[in-house]
């Protein structure tokens, strides 16, 4: 099988794996490089691991060598059918870097430059409730759970379910939105011919509102979700608490030890409360 042929094989395994249209575009192009780099070899099966690790360390960064064995980990597991070939490479470590936090007063200037009722829907939930971009837009209506003010976020990372608080001041701002936009099955709808809004669009929304709002930070998607945890624990929410909003695996992703019971949810405050819709 050619280069061609293996990456295309690859394109379609990775996009009915992955709902993130980032991650599909990021692992395809790492596999598209791999597969050139190595373009003299037969198969990808004979690749050895001595030569794999060359490719990865010829990234000039941590992170980009980690998205690359992502990349080809994901290639060998889905396409090329061989999930033990780089199991045994270790994950470098990532470059430890503070995460890039608003104050409560930079976050309201967002909402306050923002004139777009979509984008402010967009804003509040991912500020609200710390949703990841593939959590936001795989959101449905049925995901939402007003009697007890609790968003239910199924197949999130790790194809993990969780609930995390539905903010009392987003309520009439989601009956505003249904009734002039009218989406049906997905909060978000796409383009016309997509069910769902990318998480490209989302990332512009962001960038844009942070643009007009005058800040200097370099502002995306995910540091809205670190904002959301952050606002919380300076608000006296327990940090215990907080992992189990955000789903962490390791308590040393957050540095808390215990998960939150389910039915304390519905009782934490929102952030969003705070932020003049």
């Amino acid at each position: 099988m050619d280069i061609r042929n293996w990456l295309d094989k690859y394109s379609k395994d990775c996009r009915l794996k992955y709902n993130s249209i980032s991650t599909q575009d990021n692992y395809i192009s790492q596999v598209k490089s791999f597969l050139y780099y190595f373009k003299d070899q037969i198969e990808p099966k004979s690749i050895p691991n001595d030569l794999i690790k060359d490719w990865l360390l010829d990234a000039k960064t941590i992170n980009t060598r980690k998205h690359r064995l992502c990349a080809i980990n994901s290639f060998y597991s889905l396409t090329v059918r061989m999930p033990d070939k780089v199991g045994k490479i270790p994950y470098p470590k990532s470059e430890k870097k503070l995460p890039i936090v608003l104050s409560v007063e930079e976050v309201q200037k967002m909402f306050d430059v923002c004139e777009n009722l979509k984008h402010k829907v967009i804003l509040s939930l991912l500020y609200s409730a710390g949703l990841r971009v593939s959590e936001l837009i795989n959101l449905k209506w049925v995901n939402i759970d007003r009697s007890r003010m609790i968003i239910n976020i199924i197949g999130a990372k790790g194809n993990k379910d969780r609930q995390v608080t539905l903010a009392t001041s987003l309520i009439p701002l989601l009956e505003k939105y249904c009734r002039e936009y009218k989406p049906k099955e997905y909060i978000f709808n796409g383009a016309p011919g997509y069910m769902q809004y990318s998480d490209r669009s989302v990332l512009e929304v962001v960038k844009q509102l942070a643009q007009k709002a005058g800040l200097r930070k370099r502002v995306y998607t995910h540091p809205m979700r670190h904002c959301s945890f952050t606002h919380m624990y300076e608000s006296g929410i327990d940090i215990s608490k907080i992992q189990a909003l955000a789903g962490h695996n390791s308590p040393k992703t957050t540095q808390i030890y215990t998960h939150l019971s389910h039915n304390h949810i519905s009782k934490l405050n929102s952030p969003l409360n705070a932020i003049r819709l």
